[in-house]
């Protein structure tokens, strides 16, 4: 993992500064996660996280992601956003070659009674997400927009909050398991930056905005974008089980309901990100043994 940091680090550093204001080098500005994004590639390739073909298919979504707003016909911005969506949800589920994601922790018992947890570190996920978020997603443009986003935010956050975890309770997924093991700060820090940025740039940014976009002349069509969007992301985490699918989509109607109130990725993030670390400290991690 010691050749192997640097890369994902950079990589943190390119989703860190998504929201920082461009280089100016030269006639063009440069902007910043752009460059650290091609320092985690290079560094990736040094260190072993990643072979060519990896590198390749990075690119690859990177033009198509840039392309299908910016293709001057309507029909190619249409196929590049099918490629977009394509390579996006192949390089999350880790289905492309190319990458050495490597372990964090391996089958650790985090509550008595619980499912043994095993974290990665994927740089593959990692990297969509930042593609997606950069190119492809509304984003809070000042400190004051963020402030009104978080103030429009916090109802949903306690809402979903209790409404997953409650459903989880009464279910047996989980048990109250209040606790602060040592690996907490390690599964904050790439929940967020290699989990919860990429889901949310995928379902909110990309397809929830997308059709919602498309069913705008309808009054319910921001709605059923809404739903679409949980019933997809329960649909992805049905590998976990019924219920565990179940929750995630309950979960999901959240995060849609914030992105939906608010018209931008922070407040999905942040929703998804406080749940997440709820669960983990609070409840039974990652779920009984018995309860899926």
């Amino acid at each position: 993992m010691t050749l192997q940091f640097p890369a994902f680090l950079l990589l943190a550093l390119a989703l860190a500064t998504v929201w920082a204001p461009p280089l100016s080098i030269g006639r063009r500005p440069a902007p910043l996660w752009l460059l650290f994004f091609v320092m985690a590639m290079a560094w990736g390739l040094v260190g072993g996280v990643l072979d060519p073909v990896a590198i390749s298919a990075l690119l690859v979504l990177t033009g198509a992601a840039w392309a299908s707003t910016s293709a001057p016909r309507g029909w190619l911005r249409l196929v590049y956003g099918v490629l977009t969506v394509v390579l996006a949800l192949a390089l999350a589920m880790h289905k492309l070659p190319g990458f050495n994601n490597p372990m964090l922790l391996d089958h650790v018992l985090l509550s008595t009674g619980a499912l043994p947890f095993t974290l990665y570190a994927n740089f593959d996920k990692g990297a969509v997400g930042l593609i997606l978020l950069a190119l492809l997603c509304r984003r809070v443009t000042s400190w004051a927009e963020l402030g009104a986003v978080l103030r429009r935010t916090l109802p949903i956050l306690t809402l979903t909050v209790a409404a997953t975890l409650g459903f989880a309770l009464m279910a047996g997924v989980v048990g109250v398991d209040v606790k602060l093991p040592r690996p907490t700060l390690t599964f904050v820090a790439v929940n967020l930056l290699f989990t919860v940025i990429a889901e949310e740039a995928f379902f909110r940014g990309l397809l929830q905005a997308c059709l919602a976009d498309a069913l705008n002349r309808f009054r319910w069509g921001p709605w059923l974008a809404v739903a679409v969007s949980a019933l997809l992301f329960g649909a992805a985490h049905l590998g976990g089980g019924v219920r565990y699918g179940i929750l995630a989509a309950i979960a999901g109607l959240g995060y849609a309901w914030a992105y939906h109130r608010t018209q931008r990725i922070e407040a999905a993030i942040l929703v998804h990100i406080t749940l997440n670390v709820v669960h983990f400290i609070c409840f039974t991690y990652p779920a009984r043994i018995d309860g899926v």
